[in-house]
């Protein structure tokens, strides 16, 4: 088992979408008294929630900031779209960056290459010609994430939600060329489960480039309630070297427009509630260590 005391995080899409000033203040004296390390906070539209807030929020709940988390709707992308969305898309990720900066995030994670939802064909030709086109369209947001002190996690996603990142063997391939020290891989065990031949393998796949981990169940729910295999998956993070933390991430089938998105059609805990304590009770005891003293 992993030693020493991991880092735990979640995020307030379990309750909210979007994530607002308003929900933040909801949320996250509620994570710190359930005895979370820290948060990721979802960036959907600039403004949705005022950095200089947030991060007063956090300080006052005792939370250290995660990650930001990037959102590509049907309007955002890096590779075959319009100049137009292209370079909307470059300046969403820079606000992203900037709101990392101005809260104290180290990282800024999420799927940064196309739209979720959108997938094509692509034969092996098609497809290297699609990750240097990526290569081109992110390298102006390297740059910016450089200069501001922020990573960038770029997530693989699932074949249900796009078709140009799938396993971390292709977002490896694609970061292939960009600088390390600046732009890694995200690894998120809802999407690992369904593409990967095991989550250890994944993990060992993105070793020295794991910039960020979103942990769930496999059905999205609490992790632990699950046939993952948890303790393998911790111990190959230590072994890659990976000191961050964990975030549980999910989504709540209340809000139309989230539960369309993510294809959450039911209820996956008894409560909302119960994905983040169980999760955080289930993490605390897999990983052996405790609750913090």
């Amino acid at each position: 088992m992993p030693a020493g005391r991991r880092r735990i995080g979640a995020n307030p899409w379990i309750w909210h979408s979007p994530v607002t000033d308003r929900a933040l203040e909801a949320v996250l004296p509620r994570l710190a008294g359930w005895g979370f390390d820290c948060a990721e906070l979802p960036l959907e539209q600039p403004g949705d929630w005022q950095p200089a807030a947030a991060a007063k929020l956090l300080d006052d709940s005792g939370l250290a900031p995660a990650a930001v988390v990037a959102v590509l709707p049907p309007e955002r992308g890096l590779v075959r779209t319009e100049p137009p969305a292209v370079r909307a898309t470059q300046d969403y990720l820079r606000r992203c960056v900037d709101a990392a900066r101005e809260i104290g995030a180290p990282v800024v994670a999420g799927p940064m290459y196309a739209a979720v939802g959108r997938t094509w064909r692509m034969d092996a030709d098609e497809r290297a010609a699609a990750y240097a086109e990526w290569r081109d369209n992110i390298a102006p947001v390297v740059a910016h994430a450089a200069a501001a002190g922020v990573l960038l996690a770029v997530e693989p996603l699932n074949r249900y939600e796009t078709s140009l990142l799938n396993t971390v063997a292709q977002t490896v391939a694609a970061l292939d060329g960009l600088p390390a020290e600046t732009i890694g891989v995200a690894l998120d065990t809802y999407h690992q489960n369904i593409e990967e031949h095991s989550l250890p393998g994944a993990v060992r796949a993105a070793a020295g480039r794991i910039v960020h981990v979103q942990v769930c169940a496999n059905d999205r729910g609490a992790p632990g309630t699950d046939h993952l295999d948890w303790p393998g998956f911790l111990d190959a993070l230590d072994e890659a070297g990976y000191r961050g933390p964990l975030c549980i991430e999910s989504f709540t089938a209340h809000n139309a427009t989230i539960a369309v998105a993510a294809s959450v059609w039911r209820a996956l805990a008894p409560s909302q509630d119960a994905i983040a304590v169980d999760g955080l009770a289930f993490l605390r005891r897999v990983s052996g260590a405790g609750p913090p003293g």
